[in-house]
């Protein structure tokens, strides 16, 4: 454990009594309270998530725009300054490298945001794939994160900032100071509730920290860890890259066709995914209700008529439905709403149904 990295938040996490694990080559909090306590409050008021262990990637120069065109699968050019654009970034034979977002700063500049366990990798495939006027730079250290999610986040962050909120849509993002601290804020999250992404330096992040939930002290704000965004992202069917996406499996297959523009100029990876949408993919990501009693876990298998037909790739109790639920990989003949399946759950068939995805929708 020494080894790990640690967030500039990891004294708060300590005393604030946070258990903490390894993920990704950091040192994070999975739980301060219990994972159920944590989940309820961010879908009820809010909760608060460091999330410093994101990496930050900057790519700018004169060529930046087309030279993205060519990196991801959607269309970077869709989206002016101030504006965020989720993307895959895939091999050439599909497979995804990892996903990402894409701020758009302005004067072609761009901050990509991407999974922390990827970030070496991520930099190495840029670069490798550099054309143009483009300049790559590793950001990470420069900044640090956290995700104010959940239906009171407005009220919450509104009461320590003149920035107004209300003029940030869905995807946007504006800059100034939330507390004294100067921060990028974005209406974004991985939690299936409206919030916020607040980026600031490292040494402003514990003011930020300590502002938000003095600010949310009476609206229920709570810490909440890994555990709580894992529940929260699955029951929004969130993809997870290692578990819903990966080197061997594409965006089609993920159910994020909507994510790769076939209509804009060449791509890398558009060639594979061009066969791969018009043969259609061998396996459809579905979300899976349990009938019978048990815990669907990441790489059980799924079985029809007591053959194997496809894997569990999230799984675990769902708070908000007070179920036991699954993402899972099916070939495609038994993806349909309603199948029946069975989760093969320590050598015993558990009985399962093919429900809509996702398991959770915010109430408007």
């Amino acid at each position: 454990m020494s080894e790990l990295k640690r967030t500039p938040l990891y004294q708060v996490h300590l005393q604030t009594g946070a258990k903490m694990v390894e993920f990704g080559g950091w040192h994070m909090p999975v739980q301060y309270q219990g994972i159920i306590k944590e989940h309820q409050a961010t879908r009820e008021s809010a909760g608060l998530f460091d999330v410093s262990h994101m990496g930050e990637i900057l790519v700018e120069g004169a060529d930046a725009l087309p030279f993205l065109q060519r990196l991801v699968t959607n269309d970077v050019s869709k989206i002016g300054i101030g504006r965020i654009l989720y993307t895959p970034m895939v091999k050439e034979d599909g497979g995804t490298v990892d996903d990402l977002l894409i701020y758009n700063l302005g004067l072609n500049r761009y901050l990509l945001v991407v999974n922390a366990a990827n970030k070496e990798k991520d930099l190495l495939w840029i670069e490798s794939h550099l054309s143009g006027q483009v300049g790559v730079a590793d950001k990470s250290d420069e900044y640090a994160l956290l995700a104010l999610q959940g239906p009171g986040a407005e009220k919450i962050l509104q009461q320590i900032t003149a920035l107004d909120l209300k003029t940030i849509k869905k995807y946007h993002f504006t800059v100034g100071a939330v507390s004294g601290v100067p921060c990028l804020v974005s209406r974004t999250g991985y939690t299936g509730e409206d919030g916020f992404e607040l980026y600031c330096h490292p040494e402003g992040v514990e003011q930020l920290w300590h502002a938000l939930m003095e600010a949310g002290r009476d609206e229920g704000l709570t810490p909440a860890g890994l555990g709580a965004r894992d529940t929260l992202r699955m029951e929004a069917a969130l993809p997870l890259y290692g578990q819903e996406l990966s080197e061997e499996i594409n965006p089609l297959m993920a159910g994020l066709g909507w994510t790769v523009k076939f209509d804009k100029e060449d791509f890398i990876g558009k060639g594979a995914l061009l066969k791969i949408k018009e043969q259609g993919a061998d396996h459809r990501l579905i979300g899976l209700e349990m009938v019978g009693r048990g815990i669907p876990r990441t790489g059980y298998q799924i079985q029809a008529g007591g053959q194997p037909v496809g894997w569990v790739t999230s799984g675990g109790f769902a708070p908000s439905l007070n179920t036991n639920i699954a993402l899972a990989y099916v070939k495609p003949e038994f993806a349909a709403v309603d199948t029946e399946l069975e989760v093969l759950i320590r050598g015993k068939e558990i009985k399962a149904k093919v429900v809509t995805k996702p398991f959770y929708k915010k109430s408007l």
